[in-house]
Order: structure tokens, then sequence, then C-alpha cells
């Protein structure tokens, strides 16, 4: 298939201009990354966006796929000499894959099976005989096939029907029409596997299950799909078996007589031992695609909130890794987020040492200048944050609980190790938690996102896709925020646009070699920095003390010159324009359209010269639990508050601060019918919830944002 028809079917699939499609498979081709394609090249696009540009992307390489394996099937078919000019023509024009194995599965290779056996045994002319329906007096048919092998007219029926079974599960209309039942009527059904009720006890809502497969959620499905999987529940996904059989008996039973008959009974047979169960697989694949793609998005989803949390931004932090019996660790931190003092206190059980904690808590707030306090969430959160909040401070200390999610991952790993080689994993934990606090994104890209603990069923969907998606979403976060150059890390630098990790090291090098960078053009003295990795990451790498102030913004330096013209003809230098709302209403923005420069990114350079190098995260909130610290403190009609944890395509979860988070069921989550509960919440969003339900012994706590 040539590229003009993977456009075509692009276009047509997505509803997009063939002309927009056809731009970004050459932009992404030519190594543009859809950060730079969705906010640089909105002219080539139509201001696609990068949801739409990586449909496409994930369109074109289906439909690249779908061409290595048309070839090997042409190869394959070929050089059982085969092939004809009307199965080529076929083959060529197939679309899907469920298409093209159809056409293919009539030549595909076999293992010895019994229509083979059959074949071998010289029954085929009476399979045929028998599928023509015209004899009335098969068993006498048959028996002309007696020999050796085939004993008797029973045997040699028998053989012709495995062969007709065959060919009624490689006919294309009959798959086409079974496929159709399946995907209309199919389905999944759950049941226990025998003597498995105590072990497989958290899957006890599918001990005995039946649902439609088409209405069957994306979380349900892989719940059931992972009860399968570790041995106590049996899945099975069929349509009703009478209706398939019917279906079947219109298309291939065309008399009333002995041999029809036989065709009956051959059709019941491919049904229950070939078709039916290569549809069951097939329809198991596609419905476990579709609920890892759902599951996907939602972790995506949840990954982006998290990684746009709001900062708290350049402030000196001192942070707390709470815990009991081993202490509370403390770090202090500068505004850039170097470790400047650690030490361990003991405020909780069994040491108790209180007063000593609170005193030596106060001086490190005033030694160190510091002006926020970041408790980790997990053990012995609240006692600690109660702790700092009874403390008398000189003055204005915000306080913040952090989630630890991940934490520990990031304190074992090589990068922590390379940042802290002299301090141990405690030590590091607490930096990560006061760093998050001040930057949420630049702190989070050093840790594997299937760790940060956002996601539904992570470790049971596609793990290759689920990667792309993450680090698709990684990279869209970090260049939408922006990255100052001279202060980033080399693992936030990697997932700037056109970068990766060798250039993110060289910049890294060349910065700790000849000092802090002056200007976006000094990035091209950067060891492999070319013409194509600058023009992707130039726009999204800021100096802010450049002397050019459109190297402190979004403005790409291939656009500096309008920025001149601009200035120029208003008669100003460039400085004069930027942040001036004055000078910025007097540029007429049609004047400066050209065949390469729309209105499009004219108009994104304006905004950016409103608010130069705007971050696009909102700003942080201090927040305050109820008093209450367990589950035993709550009863049925409290509202509490509470933020946002995580969300699931059944609800979101909660943190009221009893250490275990409860569920607002989407049932729960209005009062009118909500579709996805991303519609309602956000992750880390301050929430007032009511207690609705309180199971003390399954330490399960149900919540409503109803009636609140």
């Amino acid at each position: 298939m040539d590229k003009k028809k993977y456009i075509s079917i692009i276009a047509s699939r997505l509803g997009h201009h063939e002309w927009q499609v056809e731009n970004v498979i050459r932009l992404t081709e030519d190594g543009a990354t859809i950060p730079f394609i969705s906010r640089y090249r909105k002219e080539m696009t139509g201001s696609l966006d990068e949801v739409q540009i990586t449909h496409i992307r994930g369109e074109y390489e289906k439909l690249v796929d779908l061409d290595k394996r048309r070839e090997a099937v042409i190869r394959s078919i070929e050089e059982q000499d085969k092939m004809n000019p009307e199965l080529l023509e076929r083959l060529n024009a197939a679309v899907t894959i469920a298409e093209l194995e159809d056409l293919y599965l009539p030549y595909r290779p076999k293992r010895k099976t019994r229509a083979s056996v059959a074949r071998d045994r010289g029954l085929e002319p009476l399979a045929e005989a028998l599928m023509k329906q015209e004899i009335r007096d098969p068993v006498a048919e048959a028996e002309q096939y007696l020999n050796d092998e085939v004993k008797s007219a029973d045997d040699a029926m028998q053989g012709a029907r495995d062969i007709i079974a065959e060919w009624i599960n490689e006919d294309e209309m009959a798959r086409k029409k079974i496929r159709k039942l399946f995907s209309e009527d199919a389905v999944i059904s759950s049941r226990l596997v025998k003597g498995k009720e105590e072990e497989g006890a958290k899957y006890r809502d599918y001990f005995e299950w039946d649902e439609m497969l088409a209405r069957c959620p994306s979380h349900r499905l892989l719940a059931m799909r992972r009860g399968e999987e570790e041995g106590f529940l049996r899945i099975s996904v069929m349509p009703d078996e009478k209706k398939a059989i019917e279906l079947l008996n219109e298309i291939f039973v065309r008399a009333d007589n002995e041999s029809a008959n036989q065709v009956l009974v051959a059709v019941k047979d491919s049904w229950k031992r070939l078709l039916g169960p290569s549809m069951e697989t097939e329809f198991r694949n596609i419905s476990k695609e579709k609920a890892d793609e759902e599951a996907i998005k939602v972790f995506a989803d949840n990954l982006r909130q998290l990684l746009l949390a709001p900062p708290l931004g350049e402030k000196r932090v001192l942070a707390i890794d709470p815990g009991y019996r081993t202490g509370c660790k403390i770090v202090c931190l500068d505004n850039q987020g170097k470790l400047l003092h650690n030490e361990t206190i003991f405020p909780h059980p069994p040491q108790n040492q209180t007063a000593i904690s609170v005193k030596k808590i106060s001086s490190l707030v005033n030694s160190y200048k510091i002006e926020a306090i970041a408790i980790g969430n997990g053990t012995a959160s609240r006692e600690t944050e109660d702790l700092i909040k009874w403390i008398k401070f000189d003055r204005d200390i915000k306080v913040f609980v952090v989630s630890e999610a991940g934490a520990s991952v990031y304190s074992a790993s090589q990068v922590a190790r390379e940042e802290f080689p002299d301090y141990d994993v405690t030590v590091r934990g607490a930096v990560s938690i006061g760093r998050r606090l001040m930057d949420p994104l630049a702190e989070l890209v050093k840790i594997d996102p299937k760790s940060i603990g956002v996601g539904q069923y992570q470790h049971d969907v596609d793990q290759v896709k689920l990667q792309q998606s993450l680090d698709d979403v990684v990279e869209s976060c970090v260049n939408a925020v922006g990255v100052e150059v001279n202060t980033a890390s080399k693992h936030l630098l990697t997932y700037v646009s056109g970068l990766g990790p060798q250039l993110a090291a060289n910049i890294i090098h060349f910065r700790d070699e000849n000092g802090a960078f002056s200007s976006r053009q000094q990035l091209r003295k950067v060891k492999r920095m070319g013409d194509k990795a600058f023009e992707q990451c130039a726009g999204f790498l800021r100096i802010s003390n450049a002397d050019n102030p459109l190297d402190k913004s979004a403005v790409h330096p291939e656009s500096y010159h309008i920025v001149e013209k601009m200035a120029s003809d208003l008669g100003v230098n460039v400085e004069d324009i930027i942040k001036d709302e004055e000078n910025i209403s007097r540029i007429e923005i049609r004047k400066y359209v050209t065949d390469d420069v729309g209105l499009p990114t004219l108009e994104d350079i304006l905004e950016e010269l409103r608010k130069p190098g705007r971050d696009p995260r909102s700003e942080i909130k201090e927040f305050r639990f109820a008093d209450v610290h367990s589950i035993e403190d709550l009863s049925e009609g409290m509202v509490v508050p509470g933020i946002v944890t995580n969300i699931t395509r059944f609800g979101a979860f909660v943190d009221i601060g009893v250490k275990n988070d409860g569920l607002v069921h989407i049932s729960n989550m209005a009062k009118g019918f909500v579709k996805d509960p991303g519609d309602v919440v956000k992750l880390h969003q301050h929430v007032k919830v009511k207690i609705i339900g309180v199971d003390i012994e399954r330490n399960r706590i149900q919540l409503s944002l109803k009636d609140v």
C-alpha cells in the first residue's frame, strides 16, 4: 500500500484533511517531536493539537505494521504457488488485520489436523460431493471411499465432515457474519474455579458474573482477566450458540436431504471446535486491547495532572520523611533544591522526644531561613503534621503534605546514587519529598512513571504501549512548562523536544565546563547539537539571564526576526514590547503573514510577548485535614475535607487523613449521570466528601460528593 493510500485511510478514520495527515507524517518521519509540531508548525497541520497528532502517528504505525504482515502473507502464498491475480488484489485492498488474516486462513500452513488426515485418506472428493447436497444416499457414496485407513462408511463420512468443518471455519462470509454476531451479542462470563473460594476471595464479585462484552468497562474486564491468570476464575466470551449455528446454517445448508444433514452436523462441529474458539480468541484479544487503551488513557491523564501539579517555586524548604521507630528524617534545602543539612528526630512513639524535636525544628527553620515545610504522606504523616502546626514560628511558614508515591523507588535508584553518593536512602527520600513540593515536574521525571502510583491495572496492560504513552505524557508536560537550561537536571533535559539522554548530558557537561548559558545561540556549541536538534529544542529551553529577552520566552529563534520587525515598525526596541499591552495592541498582526508564517503562529507570538515564559501550572494552596486520624474516628454522615489521590474509570480515591483512602464511586460523584470521573474531579484537587459507608474489618471507606 503506498503512502497516499495510508493518508487517505487515516484522514477518513480520524476526520482530518489529507494535507494535515500528510504533513504530520512527513514531519514525524523527519524527526520532529509531537510537542514541536503542535507548538511551532500550526500552519502545516491546521493547528492540530498533541492528542490529534498522536492519533495520526498511531494510525500510521498500525498501517505500516499491517503492510509488513501483508508482505509476509503474500510471500507465503506465492511460495505455495497458490497466488492468483484476484486474490492478490483482495490482499492488497485489505485495510484491517482481521480482513487480511481471513483471506490468508485457507493458505496458512497447518499442523496436522483432522481435516488434513481426512484429505490424506482421499476423502476430499466425498466432502465436495456432500457439500453440494445433491446426493440422496450419502452412505452409498461413502462406501466408494473405503480403503485400509477408512474402514467403514461412517469413518468416511466423519472424515468428510472434518474437511467441511474446516471449510466453514475458513469461509470469509461465515467469519464476517460470526464476527458481527460477536461484536453485537457476545457475553463475557466469569465463573469460580472449583475449590478456590477462600484463596480467590478478593474476586468474589466475579464468582458468577455475566455481562454483554460490548458494555463491560475496562476495569472490570481487566479484573476478571487478572483473576483468570491467577487461577481463580474461568472466563469465556461467547454469543448465543443457537443464534450462531442458525447463522451458519443459513449460509451452508441449501437442501433438505441426507447430504444436507451431514452438513448440519459439520456446521455444529465447526462452530464448537474451530470457528467459535477462533472468534472467542479474537474477541478476547480485541476486548483486552480496548481495555488496555482505556486503562493506559486513565494512567496517562492522571500522570499529566500529577506532573503539572502546582509548584511552590524557588523557596527554602524543610522536608520531613516521617516515621515512628526509625524517627523522622529531616532535610533543609535552599531555593534551588540543594541539600544544606540533614538529621533525624524522634518525636513519636516509642522514643517520644517531642520537646527536643520541637526545639530542633524551630532552630532549623531559623538557621536556614525556611519558608515552607513539606511532610511526606506515609507512616506517621498526620502525627508529624499535628506536631508542626503546634509549633509557634516567628514568621509565616506554609505547611504542605506531599505524596511519597515512588519516593522509595527514586531513593534506591542509580539517579539518586549519582546525585547523593554520600547519603543513605532515607536522606534521598526526604530530599525528593522537598523537591516535589518546589517543582513536582522536575522531580518526578527522575522516577519511572509506572512507580508513581496513579494507574489502573498498569501491570496488566500492554507494557510497550503503556511506556510509549507515559513517555509521550512526560515529554508533553516538560515542553508545555519549558525548562530553564542553566538549572535543569540531566533527567529533565532528557525529555526536552529533540534532546534525549546524550544531548542532555552534553548540555550539562558544557554548562560545567563553560558556566551558565547566556543565549540560546550558545547551545549550538554543545557537542552533537546539530541544526535539527537545535530547531526542535530551542523554543522549549529558557535562559532567564540572557541578554536577548526573547531567550526567556517560548518564542522560537526562527521567529525572532518577526518580533524584531514588529518592534522596528513601532519604532521601539524588542524589550519595549514585552509585557507592554499598549505597544502589543498597536501591532497589526496581518502585516506579518507570509507563505510560511500564518495567523496561528503570529497569535502565539503575541500571547508570549504578553506573558513571556508563562508557567501554565496553577498556584499551590495549603490544605488542612479534619480532626480525624483513623478509620475508627469516622461515622456515616460526616463531611470532611480530602485530597483526590487517584482517578479510575469507576470513581476516585480520596485521602481524608486516616491512612486508608476512601472511594467515591462514579455513582456518587454527582446528582446526574457521570460518564467519566475525570470530568468531575482532578488529581490532587481539594474536595469535601460525605462519609456514606465505613467497613473497619475490610478497611474500606465509601464517600460521596453529592449533597455535600
